[in-house]
């Protein structure tokens, strides 16, 4: 399992140092900006990955209009469930889809939103839909489509991939997600989800103890995650892919944290501390 970083797209691609300050070499690209889904940018980001010598292990791409994460209007604005924004969303995420491509990553991630709990529920068949449109294209373009876990819980998410039945899907898995959105425990999540694991976010958090809000994101070993007995999980189920840090912070208590997460990961999987 190699160390990466989550890197946002922004300086019209000029990004590739704030991997590379860390000693590492991959990252997982997170596009936010649809006004940077352009040739030029992306020209610029194969440029710079090669310069830095960083490997895209995939690229994580967000949609347009309004996306607030939390309990209240999470459900009604986030990814493909929202009908009013969903075909816009579905054409955004095809773009994203294409620029992965072209740049060599091996697949597209997003959240797809508060996908329903009850498979009887009307909107049910029609965000399965979305979800198969974006996950054939990807199919076409010869990438993966990855689910980012978050506001589903694990068997909502098993149950949809086996109704959308392409066969390019897989689980970009946050743990700290899983635990913030008060969905599953990562470690037992992996019982339901894990042969469809293909990338792994390291962020930790504490469970919701308000039934209004989220849980708290915290640095990774200070939460509820229990990062070395889920990385010995992963072990176990054969994971081989990326462990990439995502620290939803800004600054310089950011790149600390980041190190910091760093080292324990090397300790984590048993290769001592970076030095």
């Amino acid at each position: 399992m190699e160390i990466g970083v989550i890197n946002i797209l922004r300086n019209d691609g000029v990004c590739f140092e704030h991997v590379s300050q860390f000693g590492l070499n991959v990252c997982q690209l997170m596009c936010w900006n649809t006004d940077m889904a352009t040739r030029e940018v992306f020209d610029n980001v194969i440029r710079e990955s090669k310069k830095h010598n960083v490997r895209i292990c995939a690229l994580w791409g967000w949609v347009p209009g309004p996306g607030k994460w939390n309990f209240t209007e999470g459900p009604v604005t986030l990814g493909l469930v929202p009908k009013e924004f969903r075909e816009q969303r579905v054409q955004v995420l095809k773009t994203w889809a294409d620029y992965a491509a072209y740049i060599g990553a091996p697949a597209l991630i997003t959240h797809c939103g508060f996908i329903p709990e009850n498979m009887t529920d009307p909107e049910y068949p029609g965000v399965v839909e979305a979800i198969r449109e974006v996950a054939e294209h990807c199919e076409r373009l010869g990438i993966g489509f990855w689910f980012e876990t978050g506001q589903e819980t694990p068997v909502v998410l098993l149950r949809t991939i086996e109704r959308v039945g392409t066969s390019n899907l897989g689980i970009n898995l946050d743990p700290a997600n899983l635990i913030l959105y008060g969905k599953g425990n990562p470690i037992d999540a992996l019982d339901v989800i894990g042969g469809y694991v293909r990338n792994v976010h390291v962020k930790d958090g504490l469970y919701p103890t308000d039934g209004s809000l989220l849980g708290k994101e915290v640095p990774a070993g200070q939460g509820r995650v229990r990062f070395p007995e889920f990385i010995a999980r992963l072990r176990e189920i054969g994971y081989k892919g990326e462990l990439i840090i995502e620290r939803e912070i800004a600054g310089d208590e950011q790149i600390r944290d980041i190190r910091a997460t760093v080292d324990n990961l090397k300790l984590w999987l048993g290769e001592g501390v970076l030095q």
